[in-house]
């Protein structure tokens, strides 16, 4: 398959000094990215290649067809051990011959990311393939959000794409309603979504629902026949509800999804956020998050919440947290900023200290320092470590 998706790129660029008469535009953007991590005693590095190619052709007045390919290198510590993260009492739970399986690698990929045909008619727009599916009103946590999760301390990098059917129908000037399928193995396993989109005054609003199959891995278990974990699929039904616009010259938004689960126990996700822009050019944006599939009592933190956390499985390990962000431009080409990321339930902060820096109209340096203020066992606990990022990206 690699192979394959290599071949398709090289024809890309073979191709490319016609891409003016044929309709077709090629670019992307070359990403170098250094991560750094104090953990405990011990200082680890991981350095990432990234070099992204979009394509971008239209076949027709009414047919566009888009795709991206992702290479991917990584160098130094390739394979993270969860457990240097993990307290003691957590630890003392995992027998020794387990303890090898918990581990996080980096492997050097190339990915087709998006791949898809967009048919305009004129009742309404299709969408076929591997295509980016962004739900929701919230900065950093998205409740009505079934396809991704974001990064807490990176919340805007590009999400990647989700295979699917999409059928996008305007229902007036202001009113939008879209049909979405994504096929898995069959009927039941694959994602069913409706959503109504319009507008009320100063206000954009969302009505969603969702039938899909949902997963929940027991890190416990262990199956050396399968070598995989115990894994649970059930069925998730989701209502939710999004919305954004301005009062009283703030901008404001709110985003609620409550889930019925076939075996586990049901549970609800909520956003609400404020954000302005002061006159002196500062930017301030606060965002609450309460999902009740966390817990509101550190002590009840197991090895299954961290690692469905560390793997993506839920998006947050704690009930309540609040994300704070304050950006100045320091200069036309520099902007600072400061994150603060608290753990309402158990008192933990993480604090990241944020640098964006222009080099020219197509270079860009972003940075951060990430440091983690709590006691031990918590959301941001000092046992999670402290750590920095650096981003240097060249579009082209």
């Amino acid at each position: 398959m690699t192979r394959k998706i290599f071949g398709i790129v090289v024809l890309i660029f073979c191709l490319s000094p016609l891409k003016a008469q044929d309709n077709i535009d090629l670019f992307g953007y070359y990403e170098a990215q250094y991560l750094g991590a104090k953990v405990k005693s011990s200082y680890y590095q991981l350095f990432t290649n990234k070099l992204r190619l979009d394509l971008k052709g239209q076949a027709a007045d009414n047919i566009t067809f888009a795709a991206n390919v992702n290479f991917l290198t990584y160098h130094g510590r390739k394979n993270w051990d969860v457990l240097e993260f993990l307290t003691n009492d957590i630890l003392s739970t995992i027998p020794e011959a387990m303890r090898a399986l918990y581990v996080i690698s980096f492997e050097d990929d190339i990915v087709l990311d998006n791949a898809y045909v967009k048919f305009r008619f004129k009742p309404f727009d299709l969408t076929v393939g591997k295509q980016q599916v962004s739900l929701g009103t919230g900065y950093v946590w998205n409740p009505t959000d079934i396809f991704n999760i974001k990064d807490p301390l990176d919340p805007t990098y590009e999400q990647p794409g989700h295979n699917a059917l999409r059928a996008d129908v305007p229902l007036g000037d202001a009113s939008t309603a879209t049909v979405l399928y994504s096929p898995e193995e069959n009927w039941r396993y694959s994602t069913k979504l409706f959503q109504f989109k319009g507008r009320i005054s100063h206000f954009d609003y969302h009505l969603i629902g969702v039938v899909r199959d949902w997963v929940f891995t027991d890190f416990t278990e262990f199956h050396p026949e399968s070598m995989s974990f115990e894994a649970t699929r059930e069925k998730r039904r989701m209502l939710g509800a999004s919305t954004a616009g301005e009062l009283l010259g703030l901008g404001v938004w709110a985003e609620y999804a409550h889930n019925w689960m076939e075996m586990s126990d049901d549970f609800y996700e909520l956003v609400a956020g404020v954000d302005y822009t002061f006159d002196f050019q500062t930017y301030v944006m606060v965002e609450y998050y309460r999902n009740t599939l966390g817990k509101s009592d550190y002590r009840d933190y197991n090895l299954n919440d961290w690692m469905r956390f560390y793997a993506s499985e839920q998006k947050a390990i704690s009930r309540d947290q609040i994300y704070v962000m304050a950006q100045h431009p320091a200069t036309d080409l520099l902007s600072v900023g400061l994150i603060g990321i608290t753990s309402l339930s158990d008192n933990s902060v993480a604090l990241v200290p944020t640098l964006l820096y222009s080099l020219s109209a197509n270079v860009e340096v972003y940075a951060y320092l990430n440091l983690n203020f709590g006691s031990e066992g918590t959301a941001f606990s000092k046992s999670q470590g402290n750590g920095a990022l650096i981003r240097l990206r060249v579009y082209f």
